[in-house]
């Protein structure tokens, strides 16, 4: 039997949920925020989890943690292509899923099970649910209008557009999906891309089987998105977000903070420094290392650096950089090798946030008017990168292949321009906005009371 970690606070409700994620950096973070928020809100939380990326259970002793064998060999327990990954999870977690969930359910001295919570991208977690009677509701991690990037993959293959062709002409417009351009299709390099589509197509057919969809996300910022999708789809939809908002992300970090970057920033004056940081998955070349840092170096502004472990192919850490560039930056660059990213972005010398727009980073920089220089790597992230550049346009896109003049000249635009402070006053407005829709009667502030209502009625 597996075993379980359980620290009871006083719940009011008398009415427990059962969540599970996606055993990934991006999505357990935004799973566990969820979880907090619901917990406040008085649920009893039971947390259902793989073995493969385990939360730090001892960060919410006020949650009942749950380990379920993942089935993974050694091979396919690797973030190598995280495609492969999450159908792999889909067919190895089924049978340890229902198994716990039936004896939760037939656990008579637990809170009667309301509701089970689950990713999309769990899609199995749909036909379990119907086969013990328990209504599902998904989280979605990314944003709306990826969602809906994704889910017209079967017509943006029907029309052609979708494998990228060599020859493509990338800018040309994405028919029913303004602004997106045939370069920011959500692609997700994998082995076999067949099954991605697979993924996406079964993600979103089981969504639209769901009781409704929570997002990390609000009217304000994808109104047009979340309009359409409710057309389409049909189910109820609670954009609550951001979820950081309401509670920190840093507890379900899986990777050690280095807190020595607060003290560096400190030193530094106000709005002067890009940070840097590109989530934990993407890697890049040496060469594109070398090119960014000499790009940083030239711009001659601040920067706080986060070089992940393995993130450089063919390097262990840092040691791919000029044997002169810690010389030429000393004092006016900090490099780690993980940072406490809210606190940072929060951080009043911080100026411009250099991403590769995961959806949690790019929601962080819009909560703290942060405009940002995009680089997305892959799937969602360059339909987020075209949102923030030409929707909301708080940010600047570098889409060529790095090179430092133009990482320098992206840089400059950011830290020092014209351009760039007026994309830092519309960080701002679009910062009170978001302020705005978590007060009371805001619309996320609505969308989590119909939520809660929702989670109640059953």
């Amino acid at each position: 039997m597996e075993s379980e970690r359980k620290v009871e606070v006083g719940e009011k409700r008398g009415v427990r949920l059962v969540l599970f994620t996606l055993p990934l950096q991006g999505h357990i973070n935004p799973m566990l925020q969820l979880a907090t928020i619901l917990h406040s809100r008085g649920f009893s939380i039971t947390f259902v989890h793989t073995h493969f990326n385990s939360p730090n259970s001892s960060n919410y002793p006020h949650f009942t943690f749950i380990p379920i064998s993942d089935g993974l060999s050694d091979a396919q327990a690797s973030m190598e292509d995280v495609v492969a990954l999450s159908a792999a999870l889909n067919v190895s977690c089924v049978e340890p899923f229902r198994e716990r969930l039936a004896r939760l359910l037939s656990d008579q001295s637990e809170e009667p099970i309301a509701c089970l919570i689950s990713d999309v991208i769990m899609h199995f977690t749909q036909s379990v649910a119907d086969s013990l009677k328990l209504p599902r509701i998904v989280l979605r991690t990314s944003g709306v209008s990826a969602f809906r990037a994704f889910a017209a993959f079967p017509i943006l293959r029907q029309k052609g557009f979708i494998p990228i062709a060599a020859d493509a002409e990338l800018e040309a417009p994405l028919p029913d999906l303004p602004p997106l351009r045939v370069k920011d299709i959500p692609v997700v390099d994998t082995q076999n891309a067949e099954t991605l589509y697979e993924l996406m197509d079964k993600s979103t057919n089981q969504a639209k089987s769901s009781s409704g969809i929570i997002w990390n996300s609000l009217e304000h910022l994808e109104h047009e998105s979340l309009t359409a999708l409710r057309q389409e789809l049909g189910i109820p939809m609670y954009p609550i977000g951001p979820f950081q908002k309401y509670c920190s992300s840093s507890s379900s970090s899986l990777l050690a903070q280095d807190r020595s970057c607060i003290a560096w920033l400190d030193k530094q004056a106000p709005k002067s420094v890009i940070y840097v940081s590109y989530g934990s998955i993407a890697a890049m070349t040496e060469t594109e290392f070398v090119e960014v840092a000499w790009g940083l170096a030239n711009s001659n502004c601040p920067f706080l650096w986060v070089v992940r472990p393995g993130s450089v192919r063919g390097s262990e850490w840092i040691d791919a950089l000029p044997h002169d560039f810690l010389e030429t930056v000393s004092g006016r660059g900090c490099i780690v090798k993980w940072a406490p990213q809210d606190e940072v972005l929060a951080h009043p010398a911080v100026g411009g946030f250099w991403t590769h727009n995961g959806w949690n980073s790019t929601l962080e920089s819009i909560c703290e008017g942060v405009p940002m220089l995009c680089r997305p790597y892959f799937g969602d992230q360059r339909v987020n990168a075209r949102y923030v550049s030409d929707v909301w346009r708080v940010g600047v896109q570098l889409e060529n292949e790095l090179e430092r003049g133009a990482i320098e000249s992206g840089i400059r635009r950011l830290m020092v321009g014209k351009v760039g402070e007026e994309m830092r006053m519309r960080a701002l407005k679009l910062k009170e906005q978001v302020d705005l829709s978590l007060e009371k009667g805001g619309s996320s502030d609505q969308s989590l009371e119909a939520l809660i209502a929702f989670l109640s009625s059953f």
